[in-house]
């Protein structure tokens, strides 16, 4: 089974997210604002995909707030990490902030919350996992 982390400090957002990751995409899914926790798990290689919040409330690294962003672009600088899919999820969805965020975070899509087209963001996501085993 394909393995999906979720980075959200929602936990509305966070419970969409597994469901319709588990029920619509056939994922197992991990939800974390553990910079470490998911850094280890993308080491590991069994990570299909992350969906990745911009903006954290309760993440840190190296004893300092750490954002989506930056937390994307340690898994996109990493050889180890950098093939694995991340899909930006945010509500900053003004004219421009698609192309800045993917720009400055290297992630792979960008999805803004709230989700109202689940119909289009199961079919986005499939696109980005591999195929099942």
């Amino acid at each position: 089974m394909r393995r999906a982390l979720v980075v959200e400090d929602d936990a509305h957002n966070a419970m969409l997210f597994r469901k319709l990751l588990e029920k619509r995409c056939g994922c197992t899914v991990t939800v974390t604002e553990s910079v470490q926790e998911i850094l280890d798990a993308c080491r590991t290689g069994d990570v299909a995909l992350v969906i990745m919040d911009v903006s954290l409330n309760n993440s840190r690294w190296q004893d300092r707030p750490i954002s989506g962003v930056e937390i994307c672009r340690m898994l996109k600088q990493d050889p180890a990490t950098a093939g694995i899919p991340v899909v930006l999820a945010t509500a900053h969805a003004m004219r421009g902030d698609a192309e800045a965020l993917l720009a400055e975070s290297g992630a792979d899509d960008y999805v803004a919350k709230p989700i109202i087209d689940h119909e289009q963001f199961v079919a986005g996501i499939r696109a980005r996992l591999p195929e099942a085993a």
